[in-house]
């Protein structure tokens, strides 16, 4: 039950027809794992935090830089060389102390994934690399935990939900293969901040769909910030995946 001062807090989204007090209490109880802590983590994971989800677990080995502060929003120059998984915690906390945030200054390996992932009721892909993402994807196939992935990079963004608690949805290799070649880091490529800011935060909805039990299309949507257009791509599951095919 929410005590008074959450009921103040939340108040906003309670008055919305799609979320009410029993979406509320679903967003209490959810713990979400954010791997990667980085430009798409930053909105995204306070976002949630904000929105009241009950548990926040985030995952990331690297440290704060200069050259991240243009994107990466929780982040402050008194920061810099900080871990970032615990620079993002201290501003989840300061946002919204009824969050529980564990910080985690991994770098994640599929051991590790399969444990974390075991007990996340969804799971939010904020990495850069194909080969973590592989790894993510593998424990969420594994465990049937819905897997909400986003990517930017220059001015382009890219998203896309798989619900893996349904036998019929495709998996993020249905869709991107299972390769580990092609990444492209923001410092050879670039970025333009605000572009990680839309694919996160738009994570984050995604995530609070999936944690009020709202179906989303299995959609790839795909956007160019020259324009500020989005294109969208539906995919289904592929029956010759190496990855879920025998799920």
């Amino acid at each position: 039950m929410l005590n008074d001062d959450q009921l103040l807090r939340y108040s906003r989204q309670l008055m919305v027809e799609e979320f009410d007090l029993a979406g509320q209490e679903a967003l209490a109880g959810a713990r979400v794992l954010v791997v990667g802590c980085g430009g798409l983590a930053n909105p995204a994971a306070l976002y949630l935090a904000g929105a009241g989800v009950g548990e926040l677990l985030l995952a990331d080995d690297d440290a704060v830089e200069l050259s991240n502060l243009h994107r990466q929003v929780a982040f402050r120059g008194k920061d810099v060389g900080q871990s970032k998984a615990e620079a993002l915690k201290a501003q989840l906390q300061a946002l919204n102390p009824d969050v529980s945030v564990q910080a985690h200054t991994v770098r994640v390996d599929a051991d590790w994934l399969d444990r974390e992932v075991a007990s996340a009721t969804v799971v939010l892909d904020c990495t850069d690399n194909f080969a973590t993402r592989q790894s993510i994807n593998q424990a969420c196939v594994t465990h049937r935990v819905p897997l909400v992935s986003g990517a930017a990079i220059r001015m382009d963004g890219q998203l896309a939900v798989f619900d893996l608690r349904q036998p019929d949805s495709a998996c993020y290799a249905c869709v991107y293969g299972d390769g580990t070649d092609g990444d492209l880091a923001c410092s050879q490529a670039g970025i333009v901040g605000p572009v990680v800011g839309i694919v996160g935060t738009l994570q984050a909805l995604a995530a609070i769909q999936v944690l009020l039990g709202k179906p989303l299309p299995e959609t790839l949507r795909l956007f160019d910030g020259r324009t500020l257009s989005w294109r969208e791509m539906r995919f289904h599951k592929d029956p010759a995946c190496p990855v879920c095919f025998r799920r």
